[in-house]
């Protein structure tokens, strides 16, 4: 039986994009009055870019997420936080978010 949760509670807002800001798929932050960055290592992230385009960012803040992780996180509520390179890990001082797969190279997460 295959499952799938794309789509799940997807919440997408619009954001200026910081000019550092060039790929998709990265944790992002709040960097300055209605803008996004994307995140250094062990900053808290408030979603995810899904997409940049015109000085824009498209921000995923909800729902089903598929992220790169640094290592394999653990199942179930988890503590995260951006990671070196875009990616995510496990932080004690992270924000608890519900992981439902992982491997050592991407995981699904519901923000």
């Amino acid at each position: 039986m295959n499952v799938n949760f794309n789509g799940y509670g997807e919440n997408v807002a619009t954001f200026i994009a910081a000019d550092t800001l060039t790929e998709t798929g990265v944790p992002v932050k709040i960097s300055a009055d209605c803008t996004v960055d994307k995140c250094s290592a062990n900053d808290l992230f408030c979603g995810i870019c899904i997409g940049v385009r015109g000085g824009y960012a498209a921000v995923q803040l909800a729902g089903y997420a598929k992220v790169q992780v640094s290592s394999k996180l653990a199942l179930g509520y988890t503590k995260l936080a951006a990671a070196a390179n875009g990616k995510v890990a496990a932080n004690d001082s992270g924000r608890e978010l519900l992981v439902i797969d992982s491997t050592a190279t991407d995981a699904g997460i519901i923000l």
